[in-house]
């Protein structure tokens, strides 16, 4: 039984690892950026809520900031499909790079109310034009034989990038304090933390610079091309990104403020919710990197529908647990359970629609999530002030409950459920 379970192991594994070696040139120095902004991104996430609070503001415009970002890349993200067709990938990408590692430097060296408005716009931009063209992007420089499994490595490899810098972000205010004569938690150490993570961020877009580039296609395309697809394929649209949208308002209420919800509600120190967020991540990231292999045995819809409804119960479990030990656990398996599907379903839907219209429907699937992020903190900043955590977690246990039901039945219940990938000629 053993060894019928370790040569089993082992097929697996030689599986993986040859799928892993048809990565192609511009693939792999886009991990190797991956792992540099992952790591950079990590420490930035963990921090920087810690850095406004700790300048005098409340968690209102901690709210308020990420509904502007998100707004914002809401806003942006009808031309910035057109912008990737028309630059191509590779200036977009490093474009995109550019403002938010910006965004980072104007927030850290300018600290006031109005230029973190203005940052959280440039931030906005800047995650609009690289979402919208990481997609189509991995498309282009992939086969069909190893693309779940570039998307799904990808982004796990990102987690475990943010999982190193959880984990260094959780020290270093110490660290950057202990060098400015400050406490841990005085803005002066959060923000020499932050200025330190905003070089780390530049640094790691300098693989991008090596990337191969090809003009893409752009058969009279405008700036609102989504707006003229999404009234062709409204149906083909309608399943594909209407659960999307549910799911981003319901994670707005509450992702955004998870260092906050453990250091409020369960009195920790930046020590040990760097150290959640790090394991969180990890977690995270092996689910990620487990995904295609589900995918090829279950199919992807089944892993996304099964993986999501799995991860409720553990969101109850993280919201409401009287213990920090069991909300703690609950975070890391609830992070693994609900995004390890999200680069398999994000494979699904290129898949599903014509070459021609990748970035199109990029942006569309980048407007349906920052939708959620747009509206949904501000008003978890306000819930949070006047009630606490509690609203803000049954909204999110209602919404993704509401998404997983209506992916099961666009794709996997009934004669007319799912969407048939367009025919794709290897790339």
């Amino acid at each position: 039984m053993i060894q019928r379970f370790n040569g089993r192991v082992i097929r697996i594994s030689r599986n993986y690892l040859a799928r892993l070696r048809l990565f192609r040139h511009n693939a792999r120095l886009y991990l190797i950026n991956v792992i540099l902004t992952g790591l950079s991104m990590g420490v930035y996430r963990l921090l920087l809520n810690f850095y406004i609070l700790s300048l005098g503001y409340d968690e209102t415009l901690l709210g308020l900031l990420i509904t502007i970002s998100g707004f914002s890349s809401l806003i942006f993200a009808l031309p910035m499909g057109f912008v990737s067709d028309t630059i191509g990938r590779k200036k977009s990408l490093i474009i995109g790079g550019l403002l938010i590692g910006l965004s980072i430097f104007g927030m850290i060296l300018f600290p006031s109310q109005w230029m973190f408005y203005a940052m959280s716009v440039m931030s906005g931009l800047g995650q609009s034009l690289w979402s919208i063209t990481m997609a189509p992007f991995l498309m282009e420089n992939s086969g069909e034989e190893e693309r779940t499994y570039l998307f799904s490595f990808g982004a796990g490899l990102q987690m475990l990038s943010a999982f190193t810098g959880n984990w260094i972000g959780g020290y270093l205010p110490t660290l950057i304090g202990n060098m400015l004569g400050v406490s841990a938690v005085n803005s002066r150490a959060y923000a020499g933390s932050l200025l330190v993570v905003g070089t780390m961020f530049i640094l790691g877009l300098v693989p991008l610079l090596m990337l191969r580039t090809w003009q893409v296609a752009s058969d009279e395309k405008s700036a609102f091309t989504p707006l003229t697809y999404a009234k062709k394929h409204p149906k083909l649209l309608g399943k594909l990104i209407g659960p999307i949208v549910i799911t981003s308002v319901g994670a707005g209420l509450v992702m955004p403020f998870m260092n906050v919800f453990f250091r409020v509600v369960y009195h920790q120190s930046d020590h040990v919710i760097g150290t959640i967020f790090a394991w969180g991540s990890l977690s995270m990231g092996l689910g990620m990197l487990l995904a295609p292999l589900l995918a090829d045995r279950l199919g992807k819809m089944k892993v996304v529908v099964f993986s999501q409804a799995l991860s409720v119960p553990f969101l109850i479990l993280l919201g409401f647990s009287p213990w920090f030990w069991l909300s703690a656990g609950a975070y890391f398996v609830r992070n693994a359970l609900m995004n390890m599907s999200n680069p398999v379903y994000q494979t699904f839907v290129m898949e599903s629609v014509e070459p021609g219209a990748r970035a199109t429907v990029a942006s569309l699937v980048s407007m349906s999530w920052n939708f959620g992020w747009a509206l949904s903190p501000t008003v978890s900043g306000y819930l949070q002030v006047k009630y606490g955590f509690g609203p803000p977690f049954a909204g999110t246990v209602l919404l993704y409950s509401i998404a997983i039901i209506l992916y099961w039945r666009f794709f996997l219940h009934g004669k007319d459920a799912g969407v048939h990938p367009a025919a794709q000629p290897s790339a």
